[in-house]
């Protein structure tokens, strides 16, 4: 289909991260407030400055470059009954693994993937 994961969807994407203000409320290493067992194996921020019903849309900071997104993490809670989404940028391979390792230990919370797209649909081409 081509609405699936098309460049215009990361561009607006890369906008209101590359605008928003990042704060980091976890870094790498740090435990889960709630679960000692829980380590953060990358900083955990959020956008501050977003419309959002918690702290801000949920940020994973990885190694490498971080004005770069990486994917996306789409959460499904049950305990909480939310479906939350969270930006990875600039995570290596290697970061993006341990993030959802990280996301998916529970039974209660369970991840899927989204890799940065960059086809750009038929109806966004041009003659110009």
């Amino acid at each position: 289909m081509e609405y699936e994961n098309n460049a215009y969807f990361w561009q607006k994407l890369d906008t209101l991260y590359l605008s928003g203000k990042t704060k980091i409320t976890r870094k790498k290493g740090d435990t889960h407030p709630q679960f000692a067992n829980l380590v953060y194996p990358v900083d955990y921020a959020h956008l501050v400055d977003t419309n959002s019903e918690t702290e801000g849309v949920s940020l994973y900071l990885g190694s490498k470059n971080r004005s770069s997104i990486t994917a996306l993490v789409v959460a499904a809670d049950i305990l909480k009954k939310t479906l939350d989404v969270k930006i990875l940028a600039g995570c290596t391979e290697d970061e993006v693994l341990d993030v959802l390792r990280f996301l998916n230990q529970t039974d209660f919370q369970k991840t899927v993937l989204i890799r940065k797209g960059k086809n750009i649909p038929a109806w966004g081409e041009t003659d110009l």
